[in-house]
C-alpha cells in the first residue's frame, strides 16, 4: 500500500523547470533574471566525480545526454522540510524513504538527427554499484542513506550523502543504457507542486473516466486542466490502467509535452507574475551539474512543445516480473537496452543511404495508439 501511494512522481515536475528557464531566454525576458537564476541554482559535484572514475562510457558517444530525475524528497532543494499542509495535499505525509520514481534520459544527437526523451520505468531491476541488484528507483535513496551512516556528523553530511546517491544513480543509468551522461537535472516533489501551479495548470485528456484512491486520482473523461495535487494524482496513477506502470509512463510523457507547450505559450511568457512564480519555484527545487547551460537548450525544449522530440520507453522483457525477494519488478535485457539507446543516434533522414530498421518495441504490451482532442493526446 505504501509503495503504491508514493509511486510515480512526474516527469513534468523535472523538465518543466528546465523548459521554464529556456523559455525565459527564448523570449528575451530579462537577461538579468536568467543570470540571477544561474547564480542561485543549486549544483552538485556528482557528475564530475562519476566522470573522474575509470571505465566510464566514451565521452563522445555522438549525442548530448541529459539525465532528468524527479525525487520524492520531503524537503526543498536547501534541505528545509516541506510544510505539513503541502504534504497533506500531496498525500505524502509519511516518510517512506527517498526514491527517484521519474528517470528520463534526454538524448540530443550531434549530427542533427531527431531528439528523444527516453523513459526508464522506476521498477527496472538492475545492478546498483556498491549495493546489489534492485529497483532502479532505490539507487539514489539507498546509497544516500548508507553514506549518511558512514559520514561524520557535520553541516555538510546531508549534501555529501546526496552526492553519493546521485553518483550511484548516474552510474546505474550509464551501465543500463550505455550512454555517457553529460548533464544532470534533479527536481524534488515541492518543485512539481509549485511549477504546475505557476503555469496555471496543464491540459490533459483521458479516454475514460478513472479513479484510484491510492494516488488520489478521480478524473472524468475528456480534456481537463490539472495542477498541484491533481496533476500529481494524474501522473502517479497506475491502478485501473490496462498496462500499469507502462501506461503511467505514457501519462508522464503526455503531461510533459503539454506542460512544455503551456510554459512556452505567449500567455505564460508575457505574464510577469507567472514568470516570477516559475523562477521562485525553480530556485527552491532544482539541482543541476555546474556545467549545464539551460539557456543553450532552448531549441530542444521548443521541440518538446512542438512534438519534434520523440518520447520512447526502454525495451522491456517482462513488466510484471517478480524478484527473488518477491518484489514486483520490470525485467529488462541490458544488451538490448543499450542497442536500443545507441540506435537513437541515427543521422537525419536526408543523409541516410538506407532507411534503418525500426527500433524495438518499448514493451511487450504496448498500449493502443491514443486519439487526440483539440491537439491534446488522449490517454487511458
Amino acid at each position: 500500500m505504501v509503495d503504491s501511494r508514493r509511486a510515480g512522481l512526474v516527469i513534468g515536475r523535472t523538465v518543466i523547470a528546465v523548459v521554464s528557464v529556456a523559455a525565459l531566454a527564448a523570449v528575451g525576458f530579462g537577461w538579468f533574471t536568467v543570470h540571477q537564476f544561474r547564480a542561485s541554482t543549486n549544483t552538485t559535484t556528482a557528475l564530475a566525480e562519476v566522470h573522474s572514475e575509470p571505465n566510464q562510457p566514451a565521452p563522445d558517444d555522438g549525442a548530448t545526454d541529459i539525465l532528468l530525475v524527479g525525487d520524492d524528497s520531503r524537503t526543498d532543494a536547501q534541505g528545509n522540510p516541506l510544510p505539513t499542509r503541502v504534504l497533506t495535499q500531496l498525500r505524502t505525509q509519511f516518510d517512506a524513504g527517498l526514491n527517484t520514481d521519474t528517470i528520463m534520459l534526454l538524448r540530443l544527437p550531434h549530427n542533427g538527427g531527431p531528439a528523444y526523451a527516453i523513459s526508464i520505468p522506476r521498477d527496472t531491476y538492475v545492478s546498483i554499484p556498491g549495493y546489489r541488484t534492485d529497483k532502479i528507483n532505490s539507487a539514489y535513496g539507498v546509497t544516500k542513506a548508507r553514506a549518511a551512516q558512514q559520514l561524520p556528523a557535520s553541516n555538510h553530511r546531508d549534501q555529501d550523502s546526496s552526492v553519493a546517491g546521485q553518483k550511484a544513480l548516474i552510474e546505474t543509468v550509464q551501465n543500463l543504457t550505455g550512454a555517457h551522461v553529460d548533464h544532470y537535472v534533479e527536481v524534488n516533489l515541492y518543485g512539481f507542486y509549485l511549477l504546475s501551479q505557476a503555469v496555471g495548470g496543464v491540459q490533459v485528456c483521458l479516454k475514460h473516466a478513472t479513479s484510484d484512491p491510492d494516488s488520489g486520482a478521480n478524473f472524468r473523461a475528456g480534456t481537463q486542466l490539472v495542477s498541484g495535487a491533481n496533476a500529481l494524482s494524474f501522473v502517479r496513477q497506475r491502478k485501473n490502467l490496462p498496462n500499469g506502470d507502462l501506461d503511467r509512463i505514457v501519462r508522464q510523457q503526455v503531461f510533459l509535452a503539454s506542460a512544455a507547450r503551456k510554459v512556452l505559450s505567449a500567455g505564460t511568457l508575457t505574464s510577469p507574475g507567472a514568470l516570477s512564480a516559475l523562477l521562485d519555484a525553480m530556485k527552491k527545487s532544482l539541482v543541476t551539474d555546474p556545467g549545464l547551460d539551460l539557456t543553450a537548450l532552448v531549441p530542444q525544449f521548443q521541440g518538446l512543445a512542438s512534438g519534434a522530440v520523440t518520447f520512447v520507453t526502454i525495451p522491456v522483457v517482462n513488466s510484471n516480473a517478480v524478484s527473488p525477494t518477491g518484489q514486483s519488478i520490470v525485467q529488462v535485457d541490458v544488451p538490448r537496452v543499450q542497442k536500443f539507446v545507441a540506435a537513437l543516434n541515427a543521422p537525419p533522414v536526408a543523409t541516410r543511404t538506407a532507411a534503418p530498421p525500426p527500433p524495438p518495441p518499448a514493451a511487450t504490451n504496448e498500449p493502443t495508439p491514443p486519439v487526440s482532442i483539440d491537439g491534446v493526446r488522449c490517454v487511458d
